[in-house]
């Protein structure tokens, strides 16, 4: 589709794409200004603390008494290069909205848009096309970070015939508490709920239909709904996400070819590192801590002697399963190298 200037405004496959108006060429030759907004959240705070210092970006960052302030963020989303959505779903709505009117390029990292069509869905390592995807995107989603653990572990074995779409998959999640938010983390801390120093994990949202259960869906490519029971544990931050494969899924295929699939997906991946199926596990083998304050997702294929398979990703879900991916993606569409700024 051609603008009357011109100049390219879209692709024409319904995406979400970055037209190039003056907004787009300045961001060719002039520092790029970012805005969070929603800073003093828990991903909001991890996405300035891994962004600062870095002399490529201006941050915007509005005084305390104007961070809530509609026309002060509408303000300060215009003169962004890029903006960054750290708000419950209803208010990311409204933003992206200001921002789409403004020509400013965004990431949400609610959940309202990670399955709308007209968005790119922002996990790097979902496929050989998504990075293309992602810089060309004026609107991305940031993935959940349960979810992003989940579909790195399917969607590999979907594509190359080892499950059938139809499985009917299984999944245990177990996360640190900030997971839930501001209102987690204070439930969790408070004297008075008896949580602190629980020795055992607590059931999460297990009665209801998970928020991450559609991007599941969407993005590892299955057809049936996954029975996914996610968990919350006595520590701050950290995931572990385990998938179980019957042995009767997988249509005679052994734990070392599942490696073998996830070797060759995952081979020149940054942030992805595949544990050998050599490891003895043991006690301590699963801490979901063990990647905390990284970007870095450690992905196992355990046998079992019937012929199972486990799956286990370990990420920190203030990092690869929010924070971190956020960033990548935000080098991304601005230009910078992937890996800029964030720790492995």
């Amino acid at each position: 589709m051609t603008r009357p200037d011109g100049l390219s405004s879209r692709f024409g496959d319904g995406r979400c794409l970055w037209p190039a108006t003056r907004k787009s060429l300045r961001l060719m030759v002039t520092q790029k200004k970012v805005y969070v907004d929603g800073h003093a959240g828990t991903t909001g705070l991890r996405i300035r603390e891994w962004l600062g210092g870095r002399s490529e970006l201006e941050l915007i960052t509005l005084p305390e008494a104007q961070r809530k302030d509609e026309s002060a963020r509408r303000d300060a989303i215009a003169r962004a290069d890029l903006a960054v959505l750290c708000l419950p779903d209803d208010a990311a709505r409204e933003a992206a909205a200001w921002a789409r009117a403004a020509d400013t390029r965004v990431i949400d990292a609610s959940t309202a848009h990670r399955v709308a069509k007209d968005w790119v869905y922002g996990l790097p390592e979902l496929d050989a096309e998504s990075r293309a995807r992602i810089r060309a995107a004026a609107c991305v989603s940031n993935p959940g970070c349960h979810a992003s653990s989940f579909i790195l572990l399917v969607r590999p074995l979907i594509d190359a015939g080892v499950l059938d779409r139809r499985t009917p998959l299984a999944g245990h999640s177990l996360s640190g508490y900030s997971g839930g938010g501001r209102a987690k983390i204070e439930k969790w801390e408070s004297e008075s709920d008896g949580l602190i120093g629980l020795p055992y994990e607590a059931p999460y949202a297990v009665q209801q239909l998970h928020k991450h259960i559609p991007e599941m869906v969407a993005y590892a490519r299955i057809e049936r709904e996954p029975f996914f029971e996610p968990a919350v544990g006595p520590f701050y931050m950290g995931m572990r996400v385990q998938v179980p494969l019957h042995a009767d899924w997988l249509g005679g295929a052994s734990a070392a070819r599942v490696f073998e699939v996830f070797a060759e997906r995952y081979r020149d991946e940054p942030f992805v590192a595949l544990v050998p199926t050599s490891e003895t596990v043991e006690e301590t083998t699963l801490d979901p801590r063990v990647c905390n304050q990284t970007n870095r997702i450690e992905l196992r294929v355990i046998a079992h002697p019937s012929g199972h398979v486990l799956l286990v990703a370990v990420s920190d879900n203030l990092g690869k399963g929010a924070s971190g991916v956020a960033i990548q993606n935000l080098n991304l569409m601005l230009g910078f190298d992937e890996t800029a700024g964030l720790p492995r």
